[in-house]
């Protein structure tokens, strides 16, 4: 049974069309939004985030709010102000020693950055809950990171990470990527969000956690070198309330949406978690519009807790809107409706 259903949405500047876009988005069936909130949101627009979460609750929405890019550790496709405003504390290359467009986010100087901006929705606003939205190792080749083999590089091997990997495993930070580095790099990566998770619930235990993981499988974002590819750490973790794993494309087979969909139930509830799904809602679209519907009844009947969907109508007006946005987003709310009735 299908518990909540929810959208993201971008749209964090002026409170009175967010509540007519809120309006909508629960007459097509959501019940959760997810604000992508930037770091540039934090800087500019923090004034009306909390008008912005008191129109979702208005309109009678859970309100989560989501990193969206932050230090572009986390999924999205905002400019990061961490990057900008520092040079050091950057990923690195381990092969070629090239420093990355990506904050290293088992450094100090990240952790307390990133940090710092969650305690501030905590604190001062009625957020319901955050979003790990898509956590991740940089990958150092220009790829997409979803259908290209891995390679051998990887990251991170700065000052910082090897300084860490020496001090544990009492020996220099490999540049080939071997188990240490491996378990290495799955607690370092956990650990950033754990603290942070621990942090918020100390300040408000009703707070809901989501991690979303990639949907890794084979050179399907290229498993091992996105940090979070152990689940099972990832699950058994205790500040997190629910486990998500990644959007799939519509062009792969049926048996790759069970195949993800059976490792995301499996593992959250061995936990006592929430399992999510997501559907793609911006971008590309299925061909025939059926296998939306198809897709919804599979995440169901294999007991999927939770569905989410990026992004608020279809992404119309975006760089990456699909091609029929809003009979995407229509298809997509006419699903969310059918399965909250049951």
């Amino acid at each position: 049974m299908i518990k909540h259903t929810s959208v993201s949405y971008y749209g964090l500047n002026y409170v009175e069309h967010a509540e007519k876009d809120f309006e909508e988005m629960k007459a097509h069936g959501c019940d959760t939004v997810i604000l992508a909130i930037t770091e540039f949101d934090m800087d500019f627009w923090f004034p009306n985030i909390n008008e912005i979460v008191k129109a979702g609750h208005k309109v009678g929405l859970r309100v989560i709010a989501d990193t969206w890019g932050i230090g572009k550790y986390f999924g999205g496709e905002q400019v990061s102000l961490f990057l900008q405003n520092n040079i050091h504390h950057r990923q690195v290359s381990a092969l070629t020693g090239e420093t990355l467009n990506a904050a290293c986010f088992t450094s100090n100087a990240f952790r307390d950055y990133f940090t710092g901006i969650c305690v501030k929705l905590a604190r001062e606003t009625e957020i319901d809950g955050f979003f790990w939205d898509e956590p991740h190792y940089a990958l150092p080749r220009a790829n997409t990171a979803i259908s290209y083999g891995a390679g051998e590089d990887w990251a991170c091997r700065c000052p910082e990470c090897k300084k860490k990997f020496e001090d544990y495993y009492g020996y220099e930070m490999p540049k080939i990527l071997n188990d240490d580095v491996k378990n290495f790099r799955w607690r370092e990566a956990l650990k950033t969000l754990a603290d942070c998770s621990k942090t918020l619930k100390e300040i408000k235990p009703e707070l809901e956690i989501t991690v979303c993981v990639h949907a890794t499988s084979q050179t399907y974002y290229n498993t091992e070198l996105r940090g979070y590819d152990n689940w099972e750490m990832v699950a058994a973790c205790p500040y997190f309330d629910v486990l998500a794993s990644t959007i799939i494309d519509w062009t792969k087979p049926e048996s790759f949406f069970k195949n993800i969909t059976e490792r995301t139930v499996k593992m959250a509830h061995k936990y006592g978690k929430d399992a999510e799904r997501w559907l793609l809602g911006y971008s590309t679209q299925p061909e025939d519009f059926d296998q939306i519907d198809k897709v919804v009844d599979l995440y169901e009947s294999m007991g999927v807790d939770r569905l989410g969907t990026w992004t608020y109508r279809g992404g119309l007006g975006t760089s990456c809107a699909a091609k029929d946005p809003i009979k995407l987003w229509d298809r997509i709310g006419a699903n969310y409706k059918r399965v909250l009735k049951k």
